[in-house]
This record gives C-alpha cells, sequence and structure tokens, in this order.
C-alpha cells in the first residue's frame, strides 16, 4: 500500500498530558493575564518577601564590608539589585499561581474563579478562551511551546501570550453549569 492511500490516524500522535494529583487541573497552559488575576494576596506578599531578599544583602554587604567604590558607585549595584529582585518576584508570584492552574498546589479559589468567569462568558455569548488572530496551526504551536512552561520558569520564564482553544480540560463543564443557572434564573421569574 504507497503512503498516499493510507489513512492518517485520527487521534493525535501526542496525547494530551494530564496530570494526576490531590487537586483538579484549571489549565495546562493558562493565559498570563489569568495567571496574574488569579494571584492570590498572599502570593504577591511571599512573593514582595522574595524580592526583597536581593536588595537587603547588598545593604547588608555593604554594611558588613563596604565596597569604597567612591561617592555614587553603590547607587547602580543597589538599583541592578532592586531589578533582579523584582523579577524574582514577580517569577516566583507567576509560578505559584500557574502551579494551582495546574493542580499542584490546593486551588478552591481558582477553581470557583474559573467557573464564574466562564460561565459567564457563556452566557454572553463570548469565546471562552479569547479571540486570537493566529491561525489554528500557530494556535497549537503556542500551546505546545507553553503547556505546562512554568514548571520551569525558575530556568527560563516562558508566559503563554496566545488565546488558543488548547487549554487540557473539558469545557462542557462550563455550558453545563451556564444552563443551570439559565433554567434557575428562568424559574425564579
Amino acid at each position: 500500500m504507497s503512503e498516499s492511500t493510507q489513512e492518517r490516524p485520527s487521534v493525535p500522535l501526542i496525547a494530551d498530558k494530564k496530570p494526576t494529583g490531590e487537586y483538579p487541573l484549571i489549565d495546562n497552559d493558562p493565559h498570563i493575564s489569568r495567571v496574574i488575576r488569579y494571584a492570590r494576596p498572599s502570593d504577591w506578599l511571599t512573593g514582595a518577601g522574595v524580592g526583597a531578599i536581593s536588595p537587603a544583602l547588598m545593604m547588608y554587604w555593604e554594611k558588613v564590608s563596604p565596597s569604597f567604590v567612591g561617592k555614587g558607585g553603590f547607587a547602580p549595584v543597589m538599583r541592578f539589585s532592586g531589578v533582579i529582585g523584582l523579577s524574582g518576584a514577580f517569577i516566583f508570584v507567576y509560578s505559584r499561581s500557574c502551579s494551582r492552574f495546574y493542580g499542584a498546589r490546593e486551588n478552591r479559589r481558582e477553581v470557583d474563579m474559573d467557573m464564574r468567569e466562564m460561565v459567564d462568558k457563556v452566557k454572553k455569548g463570548e469565546p471562552l478562551y479569547g479571540v486570537s488572530e493566529l491561525s489554528e496551526y500557530m494556535q497549537g504551536v503556542a500551546h505546545r511551546q507553553t503547556r505546562y512552561a512554568s514548571t520551569f520558569s525558575h530556568v527560563v520564564l516562558f508566559p503563554n501570550f496566545v488565546n488558543h482553544p488548547y487549554h487540557g480540560v473539558d469545557t462542557a463543564k462550563y455550558y453545563r453549569q451556564a444552563e443551570l443557572e439559565l433554567e434557575a434564573e428562568k424559574n425564579n421569574k
């Protein structure tokens, strides 16, 4: 049988990976805007503490062993350590929030927020994960590049900036919940 007459498989060659953990998967490739919106205040507070470590260490080291670099020599070092601290704080908050999307951390609050957001979108008739100007192929490429990417964010931060429909969850639950809510609203009138 020639290669051109063989049937192509109807299932993808690489199955979508689904974690089996204690907490439910919300999204295996969350958009960066959702990750930031869903971050908990405790994440931001802890991130601020993580970010303060770098400048605090520089201040401590300057007190213990002054650099004697002359007038204005310490300011650039402090600015740089501040940038390092802010970067570290953001990466900490981003990866911690993503781990809740993946179901690797306790995520009851995020599950409820996700359900509310998606059901509201269904009721308004909006696409669940936004509109993209990219082709379907390029959306798939973006998804394959950033799926579970934050598990490696301590090395390189690679967030998802693309709206696409590939998120590793069954979206039927949002439509079922929207139907239930619309029926309840109809019966209450």
